[in-house]
This record gives C-alpha cells, sequence and structure tokens, in this order.
C-alpha cells in the first residue's frame, strides 16, 4: 500500500504533463498542417491521429524532449500510411516536411486556424465544436462529455462546420486589417460562450463545467500571446481571470451556489486578481475601450472590494451605463438595474426591471432578480411567484437550488 501512492503521482503527473503539451501543440500542428496541405479535414484527422499515438507510447516510453518534432514525425508516419495507394501519394507527402520540426510553423498559423473555425458563416455550436476540436486538439468523445451531448451530435456538428469551410470556400487566413475589429469581435464571442457555459452551465446535470472555463482561458491567454495590440483580447482575459478568482468560493457543501454577498472572500485567489487588474490596466492604456473591458472593471470593483458592505456601487452603476452604450441589451439593463438597487433602493431598481418584462420574459434572472426586489419591499407572495417562474426555467441544479431554498423548497 505505502508504494503505490508515488507511483500514481508519477502517473498522475505525466498525464497533466502530457495535457498541457497537447494543450500547446495541437493547434500549432494543426496549424501548419493546414497550411501546407490545403486541407483542412485531413490536417485534423491526422493530427488526432498523432495525438492518440502520443497517448499510446508517451505513458510508458516518457515524453519526448522535443514534443512538437515527435508529433510531427508521428503526423507523418500517419500519412504515408493513409496515402500509401494515392495516385497523388509522393506529391502529398512531399508538402510535409521530412525532418521534423516543433511544429511551429508562423506565429500566425493558430491565428489563421482559430478565425477559421470561428468564422461567422458557421453556425455558433459548429464554432464551437471546432474550435475545441482543431485548436485544442479534444477528442469527439471529450467535447461531448464537456457539453453534455453525445458523440453522434458532437460528430455531426463538426462535420457540417467542416463542410460549410468548403461550400462557403472560407480562406484559410488571417483577415486583412480593415475585417480584423469585425472578425476579431466573433471569436471573442465564441471564447465568452465558452466560459460562460463552463462558468454556470446551462446544462442540468452540471453547475460549473471548470474543464470548459480552463479551456476558454487557454484559449484567450493564447490569442493574447498572439495579438498583443489588441485591447478587448486583454479585457476579454482578465475578465475570465477575475471571475476564476473566486471559483473556490463559489459552490458549497453539496455543490450549492453561493452568491457573492456571502461568499467567503479569504478563499478568492487574490494573487490572481491583482495580475487580472495588471493585465487591465494594460488594455486600458492602449486607449481603445471595449465591452470586455468595461465588464472586466465591474467584475474587479468587486474582487478589489475588501466587504459586500464597501462594495463601490456608485462606480459600477457608472460603468453599466458606459457599458450600455457598447451593448444596450436587456441583460446589460437588468445587471444595471441590481447596481442600482445599491445606489437608488429597490423601488427604482424594480421600475427599472419591470420595463424588461417583454424583452426578458423567458430569462430565469429576470424573475430571480423581480424577486429579489419585490421581497425587499415587503412584496412576499409576489416575489415567491416570480421565484417559482424563475425555477421553472433554469436547468442549473445549483441555481434551481438556491431559489427552492429561498421560498422554502427542498
Amino acid at each position: 500500500m505505502g508504494s503505490a501512492a508515488p507511483g500514481n503521482d508519477a502517473n498522475a503527473a505525466t498525464h497533466a504533463a502530457i495535457g498541457r503539451i497537447f494543450r500547446e501543440e495541437a493547434g500549432r500542428l494543426t496549424g501548419v498542417l493546414v497550411r501546407l496541405l490545403g486541407d483542412f479535414d485531413e490536417a485534423e484527422d491526422l493530427v488526432q491521429e498523432a495525438l492518440l499515438a502520443a497517448l499510446e507510447h508517451w505513458p510508458t516510453e516518457g515524453i519526448p524532449h522535443r514534443p512538437g518534432a515527435w508529433l510531427m514525425t508521428a503526423a507523418r508516419r500517419k500519412a504515408i500510411d493513409r496515402w500509401r495507394r494515392r495516385a497523388r501519394y509522393q506529391e502529398l507527402l512531399a508538402q510535409i516536411p521530412a525532418e521534423p520540426s516543433d511544429a511551429s510553423g508562423e506565429p500566425d498559423d493558430r491565428l489563421r486556424l482559430i478565425f477559421t473555425c470561428c468564422h461567422p458563416a458557421i453556425a455558433r455550436e459548429g464554432q464551437l465544436a471546432l474550435t475545441l476540436r482543431a485548436v485544442l486538439g479534444l477528442t469527439t468523445g471529450e467535447i461531448a462529455r464537456a457539453f453534455l451531448s453525445n458523440e453522434a451530435t458532437i460528430a455531426q456538428r463538426i462535420v457540417r462546420a467542416k463542410r460549410k469551410i468548403v461550400e462557403a470556400r472560407i480562406p484559410y487566413r488571417m483577415p486583412g486589417a480593415e475585417d480584423l475589429t469585425a472578425r476579431l469581435d466573433e471569436v471573442l464571442r465564441v471564447l465568452y460562450l465558452l466560459f460562460n457555459e463552463g462558468y454556470l452551465s446551462a446544462g442540468g446535470t452540471a453547475a460549473v463545467r471548470r474543464d470548459l472555463a480552463e479551456d476558454a482561458e487557454w484559449l484567450t491567454a493564447l490569442l493574447a500571446r498572439l495579438l498583443p495590440a489588441q485591447p478587448e483580447v486583454a479585457g476579454l482575459l482578465a475578465l475570465i481571470r477575475l471571475h476564476r478568482a473566486r471559483e473556490r468560493a463559489r459552490l458549497g457543501a453539496e455543490g450549492r451556489l453561493i452568491l457573492l454577498q456571502h461568499q467567503d472572500r479569504s478563499l478568492w485567489d487574490h494573487a490572481l486578481i491583482a495580475e487580472a487588474v495588471v493585465l487591465l490596466e494594460q488594455a486600458s492604456r492602449m486607449g481603445r475601450p471595449g465591452p470586455y473591458q468595461v465588464q472586466a472593471a465591474i467584475v474587479a470593483c468587486h474582487a478589489e472590494a475588501r466587504s459586500w458592505e464597501a462594495t463601490d456601487w456608485p462606480q459600477i452603476l457608472a460603468l453599466y451605463d458606459v457599458l450600455a452604450r457598447f451593448d444596450p441589451s436587456p441583460v446589460i439593463a437588468l445587471n444595471r438595474a441590481i447596481a442600482l438597487r445599491h445606489v437608488a433602493g429597490p423601488a427604482a431598481a424594480l421600475a427599472a426591471v419591470d420595463t424588461l418584462a417583454s424583452a426578458l420574459e423567458r430569462y430565469h434572472l429576470f424573475h430571480a432578480t423581480r424577486a429579489e426586489l419585490l421581497r425587499a419591499l415587503g412584496r412576499s407572495a409576489e416575489a415567491r411567484e416570480a421565484d417559482l417562474q424563475a425555477i421553472a426555467l433554469t436547468a442549473n441544479p445549483a441555481e434551481r437550488a438556491l431559489l427552492q431554498e429561498r421560498i422554502g423548497l427542498h
């Protein structure tokens, strides 16, 4: 018994190291092969086969000194096996370097890959699945588990996304300077959606999906390294890290959701908060504000407050006014109303929330927010009815448990 633990620890460390290498190398290798072969489908299949070969050999043989080169060599061998009977065998093989490299290619290869996967012509669900498969190297099964779906559904999404790349003749390139901002907005929306699903899942079996949140952070950090002059990329990365800094305090016993005002702030990762704030300050110095920077600034106000009572609500309200100019959506207006409550009182906040009824009738947080405000105004029966509507509209188990507890349902 005593000798088993070190071996288990070593195996766990090896698999963790392999996971980190896959994250770093999968997108690089796919990007290089797509550029060389001009065939997205073929390149992505070769990468998957190379990664599977690494999973077979590395745990017993050890991680090679140059893992990227090992993967490129494996991909070339897999290509030989695939193409041996094709008429264009020699022509195809010549396109993949005979000498192993670190598979790094040009710095733009992964950027080209991300912008291709997140092209607006591809359906959003396809963008997410294809990005996770091509850039992170996840298998179809891993993506299916991440989105609480089945492999057949995810496989269909990936096939449709790749078919759309061919049918729409989506070029494998970075958008030009004139299109970069609009296309970057789409990429950031995909990463933001991925993070939100991880941070508070819309699915019915898990409250949070830390794997998705981690993937979103890693991809955004990669984008920030490759596009250091884009402040909104840094803003999104700061926003993600500020949220992740609080994750240890968000869930209590049995996965119960703990609201911000009740969280134990000593559990927050204050070093990560400080790091995110520095990142946000660097972005703001570029002089090109945007919605992700403003959202990060709002979360930073919460993260830097020593207590719930010390929260700078007037500053948060002012930031929501700025955010509304970038994104005049009803959800932003709802969040602004929550801040308004702490500045002007629950009656003013409820009046603002009620103007959103037609737009947010099917949004559970609209009803949950109304319930809190009605309860604060002593209108308990109406508050209970609003909470019941919120419960009916959410599948997240932690949110349902919190709302049920609030009205005495178990």
